[in-house]
Order: C-alpha cells, then structure tokens, then sequence
C-alpha cells in the first residue's frame, strides 16, 4: 500500500484572509492566492516519499458566493505548480455530506483510488474540521496553529506555527 499526505487548501496551500470572528475564508478568484511560504519546498521534499492531495471544502459555491469554475482554477493551478497526484472537492455546504470534512469521505476517495495506507499517511491542515477528518480514519495528523478563534475537538498529532515548520518533523 501507498503512503499520502492530504494538504487542506485554504490556510495550507495558500493564504487564507480572514473574516468574521478571526477564522480563515477561502480564497475566491486565482488572482488573489498567495502560496503558503515554504509549500514549494515542503511539497518537493515530499514528494520523494508520498502520494500529494488536496482535499478541501469549498461551500462558497453552494451558498451562491463563489463559481466552480473559479474554484477549478485555483485547484488545477495549485495541482500543476505543487505536483499534487490529485484534488478532492467537496461543494456541498451540509455537514451531513459525507466528503465534507469533518468526515472522510474525500479521504476514502483517495484511498480506494490510489491504495493508499491511511495510517501511514498524514493529514495537514489549519481547522478542526481537517484534524476530525484525519483521525476519523486513522491518518496522523498535522496542525498549523494560526490562533484562529476555534478549539479543537481532537488533539493532533503534531502541533506547528507555520508550514516551514513542517519540514522539521522529518515525515
């Protein structure tokens, strides 16, 4: 079997603004991302060992704020200038949807595609919904601690200040 690391998008990938209540927004049009300082670097150097995905939720387009095809955009860009093997979307803005992180169905996706071993894989990502996600499956997981304003439910496995630190941990 396979071995992964799922990168969360808006927060890990690229910069995240802000809004309301000091927590992340995902970026809206492929203009205004910003690469996340160091996810060049980190993503090359994993690559020699890992299968790389995106999985990330983009419920802007369900509420009517974003458009797929600016979604897309960003997603394919980011898949092309990172070397990512795959992107894993879900739209949907319900927490019943079972792609929709916390659940892991973007994860399964990912494993029955790719025979990936989830416990050996890793989960990187800035919100609790992406810890949930990767403990709901086993995968160890990454935290970039950006203060935002929400506690986590699960403690992950690895608690980081920024994406460079992440090259520290010696995956």
């Amino acid at each position: 079997m396979n071995r992964a690391i799922f990168f969360d998008r808006d927060g890990v990938l690229i910069t995240a603004p802000l809004g309301k209540n000091n927590k992340p927004e995902s970026a809206q049009t492929l203009s205004k991302i910003n690469l996340t300082p160091g996810i060049i670097k980190l993503c090359r150097n994993l690559k020699k060992k890992y299968y790389l995905f995106m999985i990330t939720n983009q419920p802007d387009f369900a509420r009517k704020k974003n458009t797929k095809k600016n979604i897309n955009q960003i997603n394919i860009f980011l898949k092309n200038k990172l070397n990512l093997d795959d992107i894993f979307v879900c739209f949907c803005k319900y927490d019943s949807c079972k792609n929709r992180k916390p659940n892991p169905g973007m994860l399964i996706q990912a494993k029955k595609k790719f025979n990936i071993n989830l416990k050996k894989s890793f989960l990187i990502g800035d919100r609790w919904r992406d810890i949930d996600a990767g403990k709901k499956v086993g995968c160890k997981t990454i935290f970039i601690d950006y203060c935002y304003n929400e506690k986590l439910n699960n403690k992950p496995d690895y608690v980081v200040k920024n994406v460079k630190d992440i090259i520290n941990l010696k995956l």
